[in-house]
């Protein structure tokens, strides 16, 4: 039998899907990728901007609000020692290369808006917000405080909900609006290392590569340019003339060689859903390359595998399956080429002894590679017997009729920096993915992914009486 309560809840926001809809498409229009910092905005004038459009929407509904000095900020209502959370970010990936809709302007094509953080993660953040103003509305005097918080930096490395820590109490259960139906209950550990080699010289010399945006996104854009001795020329020439990659162009300026590759960005979480432009252009160099310096470039292209096997710390576990390797950025800088991994490693790995791992791989190449952490963030992981796991797996089935398992995945969000707070679901089948171009988010999903968190975030207060 539904709960009378929730009817009301959810009827309220059907009530509001104009209002929720035309907010949501405001929020979209703020370009709010990671900026120069600025007074009171610590990533950019336009994450400043969102977050201010939302903290004011809290306040013209009432709710008691928190600025963290642009870091982050939240809205909150009710009463009582028991706090439920949920956490969505405001800050979105670079928008990168191929767009046929305007990526900030939240044009509705279809039934599709269509836009950056479309679905990563204004969009269910604001249904997130909404489902929070309609329990208020209802339910005013629920026995539980409601907050609805605001990160700024979420995709550059956690540094809004660090600082949100630091001041604010963590709460009794909490949600993060920012994977999949019903809930992640384990979440990969995440590491960024960069790999650093002297640029190789000799008769095929490497001047310059450069490509990626984020170590989190699929490099879908890299160009390099390496000269060419008159001892090696003839040996690239009949090499070039068998080239086969459709996707990378070449051409001689003098006795350089200028390459571009084209590839596709996907989330770096799932490496294999994209197309890595830097590794097409290092197997090119591999494959071009004279015998005199072919395994340098050959150890290179096998570092950009997406198992970790180029870096020695390929492997599984039972709960999480494979690690995963994300080739993000690559660049030249003060005579050495630098690549910046993104990893995703299984939940029951430590990323201390997958770092000594690699070294010790790196140690037994031909060629000087050296390893620098630059980040590392352990896995999250749940039983599916926790309260917080199991109630948010019988709201999904009660809304959605399906059951389905809780999921682990290699993606990252605020829940594994937050205490007791798991992530939850943001979009169902022809939503578009995250990271990717003309990311887009059904209306109707909007509107049922709020109905479905307001679901979720009632039971959670009760259950925390």
């Amino acid at each position: 039998m539904p709960d009378p309560i929730v009817a009301k809840i959810q009827d309220w926001l059907r009530s509001h899907e104009d209002e929720l809809l035309q907010d949501t498409q405001t929020m979209l229009r703020f370009a709010s990728v990671e900026g120069e910092a600025a007074p009171n905005a610590p990533y950019g004038p336009e994450n400043r901007q969102a977050l201010d459009f939302a903290l004011g929407l809290c306040e013209k509904w009432g709710l008691t609000t928190k600025d963290l000095e642009g870091h982050a900020g939240w809205g909150e209502f009710g009463q009582g020692d028991r706090l439920v959370v949920s956490l969505g970010h405001l800050d979105v990936v670079p928008v990168g290369h191929g767009w046929k809709h305007e990526p900030f302007g939240a044009e509705i094509d279809e039934g599709y808006i269509y836009s950056r953080g479309s679905t990563d993660d204004k969009g269910p953040t604001m249904a997130s917000l909404y489902a929070m103003r309609a329990i208020k509305e209802v339910c005013p005097n629920i026995p539980a405080r409601m907050r609805q918080v605001f990160g700024c930096d979420e995709e550059s490395g956690f540094k809004c909900v660090e600082r949100y820590m630091e001041t604010e109490e963590p709460p009794t259960l909490g949600v993060a609006p920012d994977s999949g139906w019903p809930c992640c209950h384990a979440e990969k550990g995440i590491a960024d290392f960069v790999v650093s080699t002297p640029l190789p010289a000799g008769e095929f010399e490497l001047l310059e590569v450069t490509g990626g945006q984020r170590p989190n996104i699929v490099i879908d854009a890299c160009s390099a340019r390496v000269k060419v001795a008159a001892s090696a020329r003839k040996h690239v020439d009949e090499k070039l003339g068998d080239a086969w990659d459709a996707n990378l162009s070449f051409a001689w300026d003098g006795d350089v060689l200028n390459i571009n590759a084209k590839g596709k960005a996907c989330h770096g979480s799932i490496p294999f859903g994209g197309d890595n432009a830097a590794i097409r252009v290092f197997r090119f160099l591999a494959e071009i390359a004279p015998l005199s310096c072919q395994s340098n470039y050959e150890e290179i292209f096998l570092m950009g595998h997406i198992s970790g096997v180029g870096l020695g710390i390929h492997g599984r576990d039972d709960v999480s399956k494979d690690l995963t390797s994300n080739l993000g950025v690559v660049e030249t800088k003060d005579g050495k080429l630098e690549m910046l991994f993104n990893i995703r490693y299984p939940v029951t790995w430590k990323g201390e002894e997958m770092a000594e791992r690699c070294r010790e791989y790196l140690a037994g190449l031909r060629h000087s590679f050296t390893l620098e952490v630059v980040r590392d963030s352990p896995s999250l992981y749940f039983p599916l017997e926790h309260p917080l796991v199991s109630t948010i797996c019988e709201v999904v089935k009660a809304e959605t009729g399906e059951e389905r398992p809780p999921i682990v995945m290699g993606g990252g969000t605020y829940a594994r920096a937050i205490p007791n707070t798991v992530s939850i679901g943001t979009g169902w089948e022809g939503d578009g993915n995250a990271h990717e171009t003309d990311e887009r988010l059904k209306v109707d999903h909007l509107f049922k992914m709020s109905r479905i968190y307001a679901h979720i975030l009632y039971r959670l207060a009760m259950l925390s009486q």
